[in-house]
């Protein structure tokens, strides 16, 4: 039996002022994405592309509602998450892909 994972992420720019919540059961690839500017949108448009912040969960549903709170916090409360597991604002994902 397989066991699922799904991350919520937090995916910034390089000057660290804007963010991205989503949400995706393959994190490697879908931040490959948003580096390569794959689709266009908002992370395309603001160079989101940095991995700043990620949970994990079992449950697809669970996942979709920590999304939606994050999303529905103010930005104080996504930069005090992502101090709290990040407090040097690396990126996640360095040596993903190499």
């Amino acid at each position: 039996m397989q066991i699922n994972q799904y991350c919520v992420y937090i995916i910034t720019n390089n000057s660290n002022n804007v963010y991205y919540t989503g949400v995706t059961s393959d994190l490697k690839n879908r931040v490959l994405e948003h580096k390569g500017k794959i689709k266009t949108g908002f992370t395309a448009k603001y160079q989101c592309g940095k991995l700043v912040y990620f949970e994990t969960f079992q449950w697809v549903d669970d996942a979709i509602a920590r999304e939606k709170q994050i999303k529905a916090g103010s930005r104080k409360k996504k930069t005090d998450l992502i101090i709290g597991q990040n407090p040097d604002w690396n990126d996640l994902s360095y040596g993903w892909y190499d």
